[in-house]
């Protein structure tokens, strides 16, 4: 199909500019196929129709200002394969037809959690490479300034797709809404924006996460024969709109209990994520109750390792149980020891899955196919909207349930069963 320059051998069709930097007057006209031409082309993003005789179909494109640009992103294999042709994505102006199918991704830190840069990163890379869609995956390292200009790089280069984990509603909402601005579609990847306006959420169900880790420490308590508790809630940023919703399922799991008098909650504080300040938190609730304190849930394993080394000073670690989550190598490795009594699994190769499908579908401007995706939705407490979502099932993990997550692929073996834990995955099955 393809011939030479800007020209590719397809009759009876037009592009024609949407929206876009050109000059005034440009808006709407077709500029292949009997329009005014390319003159006006100015550099940055635009969206185009492309109209054949099979029908017509919208695509956000970017000029660099060649007009093989604009040609050859928007005529796409999609657009060609429905008249039963075999377009080139590879055309002039230097492989402007990956750009045209261009995904970024803007992951938040490598501290919070060990999964950003360990697990969500290659799942990622893994899903977008295998449906043959170009990625452009970026950390933020926790600063919001370097956030807002990755943002803004990724929309100039003309992303077709943009996918964010927010570091706070603030700063990520303003991302979606530059996103929004120039046409390009946004998903919520983990963790939802509050009042951002993504058009899409890709997540685990996060309620069922608090309800799995407020069940593992009752579980775990009953294993130990207590029916009566002092617990302790650490829980995370409250600038993480999960946060809330983990806070809320194992509030909803641990309620009955509460409320029958057999758990006493005698202590609430956040840990940030940060597994210093969490061991913090956890050490002044610890002295404000004289050492009457049973157990804990922790909203993740990096503020777990912070509380487990706490106890571990006051010669209790083992002794009261603690959840997490993530399944990560030193929570999985603190369960098998016993110092952490569960986690919980999120296997990031089911939310990749779920969000590279959601952007392949996005890209090829498949909007049933991309709803059909999202069957489930999240309201968004700040506008009272309903975010269309996709919500993977997350797993719980305890001792002899480590071999799952090594057996996946989540973590490897040679971190987990590491020196002196090579005997107890062992004990535990783990091949």
């Amino acid at each position: 199909m393809y011939v030479s320059g800007y020209q590719e051998d397809l009759s009876n069709t037009t592009v024609t500019i949407l929206s876009g930097p050109s000059n005034a007057g440009t808006q709407g006209s077709p500029v292949w196929g009997g329009g005014w031409g390319w003159a006006n082309i100015l550099p940055g993003t635009y969206v185009v129709r492309v109209s054949t005789s099979c029908g017509s179909q919208d695509y956000t494109v970017t000029a660099n200002p060649s007009p093989a640009q604009i040609w050859h992103q928007a005529i796409t294999a999609e657009a060609l394969s429905a008249c039963g042709g075999g377009g080139s994505d590879n055309g002039g102006g230097g492989g402007s037809g990956s750009a045209a199918k261009k995904v970024g991704v803007i992951l938040p830190d490598a501290t919070t959690s060990p999964r950003w840069e360990a697990n969500d990163r290659p799942s990622l890379k893994k899903a977008f490479d295998a449906a043959g869609i170009e990625s452009d995956i970026q950390n933020a390292g926790g600063d919001k300034a370097k956030f807002g200009t990755i943002c803004d790089g990724m929309i100039n280069s003309g992303v077709s797709v943009l996918m964010i984990v927010n570091l706070d509603s603030d700063s990520g909402g303003a991302c979606l809404k530059k996103a929004a601005a120039a046409g390009i579609k946004s998903i919520d990847y983990d963790r939802l924006t509050l009042g951002g306006g993504a058009s899409y959420y890709v997540s685990f169900d996060n309620v069922k996460v608090g309800e799995l880790m407020g069940q593992g420490l009752a579980t775990c308590l009953d294993k130990m024969g207590k029916k009566t508790a002092n617990i302790v809630f650490i829980n995370g940023d409250p600038t993480d709109n999960n946060a809330a919703l983990f806070k809320s399922g194992y509030v909803k799991a641990l309620k009955p209990k509460m409320d029958s008098g057999a758990y006493k909650l005698v202590g609430d504080q956040t840990g940030l994520w940060d597994a210093t300040k969490a061991g913090t938190a956890f050490e002044q609730i610890y002295t404000q109750n004289q050492g009457k304190v049973d157990g804990v849930v922790s909203a993740n394993d990096t503020m777990a390792g912070g509380i487990i080394a706490r106890l571990a000073a006051n010669g209790l670690a083992g002794k009261v149980p603690v959840t997490g989550q993530d399944a990560s190598v030193e929570g999985l490795q603190a369960i098998l020891k016993g110092t952490q009594c569960m986690t919980v699994y999120k296997d990031t190769n089911l939310e990749a899955k779920a969000a590279s499908d959601l952007a392949i579908a996005l890209i090829k401007g498949d909007q049933a196919k991309a709803d059909s995706l999202a069957t489930g939705s999240v309201k968004d407490t700040e506008t009272g909207k309903q975010v269309p979502s996709a919500l993977a099932t997350p797993e719980a993990i305890f001792q002899d349930s480590v071999k799952t997550v090594i057996a996946d692929g989540f973590q490897p073996k040679s971190k987990v069963c590491a020196g002196s834990y090579a005997d107890l995955c062992t004990k535990y099955g783990v091949q």
